[in-house]
C-alpha cells in the first residue's frame, strides 16, 4: 500500500470531517473481521489497515498534518494499536515501522478488503469462462469514498487500479462482508455463528480459559464483547464466565457493549 499513489483531499472539508466521524462510529465492524481474521489458519483478508492523523509544529508556528495508514491493528476497546506503513511527506516525528498507539476517536479511516469467492462453471462452459479473478471488494474506506465522490469516471479508475480494489459505489459504502446478501451479517460475524458448538467445546475442555485475565486486565467475555460475537458471548457466560470483572480502565463487558453501541450484546449481558 505504501507504493500507491497519492491522492490529496482536504481534511478541513466538512464531508471529510464526517468522513472521519462515520470510520469511528463503525470501526466496531473492522475489529470484528481483524479479530477473527487473526484466528483463521488460512489469511481471508487481502487488506486491513486503519488511517490515522499525525502531526508536528514546524519551527515557525504552523503545524503539519498528514494522515497515514497503519496495520497489524490491535483494539482494547478503547484504544487503537498498529504500525505505520506509509511514508511521511513531511513529517520528521514519525517513521514507517513505528509502533502507533492512539484512542479510537483518533482515527481517521479503516479498511479491509476480501476476494469475492466465484463459483466455477461447469462443463463447456468451463472453456469460456474468464481466467481473471475479482478484484478484492472494499469495506469501510469512508475518506477513499469521500476523494472518489470528487474526481472524475476517469480518475476514479486510475485511483481504483493504483489501489487494485473493487471499491463499488461510493454513494453505498459497506462495512461487513456479504451486507446486501446476508444482511444478518450486521448483526453478528458468520463464523461466531458457525463455531457456536467447537468454541462450547472448547469452554468444557479449558474451563480455566473463562478466568484468564490479559495484560488489559481482560477476559474472554471481554474482549468477545468488544469484538461484537453474541454466539460467543453467550456460550461464555453459559459456561460460567463471570461478568463483573472489570478491566485495568475498570470496564465490564456490559460497559464495553455499551460504549461501542453492541446492541444485541447488552440484553445479554444485562439480563443472563
Amino acid at each position: 500500500m505504501e507504493d500507491n499513489p497519492i491522492f490529496w483531499a482536504d481534511g478541513s472539508d466538512p464531508q471529510m470531517i464526517e468522513a472521519y466521524k462515520k470510520a469511528q462510529e463503525t470501526f466496531k465492524y473492522f475489529w470484528r473481521e481483524q479479530s477473527w481474521e487473526y484466528r483463521r489458519i488460512i489469511p481471508g483478508l487481502n487488506v486491513s489497515c486503519v488511517k490515522a492523523m499525525f502531526s508536528e509544529e514546524t519551527e515557525t508556528g504552523e503545524t503539519n498534518v498528514e494522515h497515514m495508514w497503519i496495520n497489524e491493528i490491535g483494539f482494547d476497546g478503547d484504544r487503537v494499536t498498529g504500525y505505520l506503513i506509509n511514508e511521511p511527506n513531511t513529517l520528521t516525528n514519525v517513521q514507517v515501522g513505528d509502533f502507533i498507539d492512539i484512542p479510537l476517536n483518533e482515527i481517521s479511516d479503516w479498511l479491509f478488503a476480501i476476494t469475492p469467492s466465484v463459483k466455477k462453471p461447469k462443463g463447456l462452459s468451463k472453456l469460456f469462462s474468464s481466467s481473471s479473478e475479482p478484484l478484492p471488494k472494499a469495506y469501510g474506506g469512508f475518506t477513499i469514498q469521500k476523494m472518489r465522490s470528487d474526481m472524475s469516471a476517469s480518475e476514479r479508475k486510475n485511483h481504483d487500479n493504483a489501489w487494485q480494489l473493487d471499491f463499488g459505489d461510493f454513494n453505498d459504502i459497506l462495512v461487513v462482508n456479504q451486507q446486501k446478501e446476508e444482511p444478518e451479517n450486521l448483526i453478528e460475524h458468520p463464523m461466531s455463528r458457525n463455531m457456536k458448538d467447537d468454541f462450547a467445546r472448547f469452554l468444557q475442555e479449558y474451563p480455566d480459559e473463562i478466568k484468564l485475565i490479559d495484560d488489559n486486565g481482560q477476559t474472554l467475555l471481554h474482549r468477545e464483547t468488544i469484538a461484537g460475537n453474541l454466539t460467543t458471548v453467550k456460550a461464555a457466560l453459559e459456561a460460567g464466565a463471570d461478568r463483573n470483572i472489570q478491566s485495568k480502565v475498570g470496564k465490564t463487558a456490559l460497559d464495553y457493549a455499551k460504549q461501542l453501541n453492541w446492541t444485541h450484546l447488552i440484553p445479554v449481558l444485562e439480563n443472563h
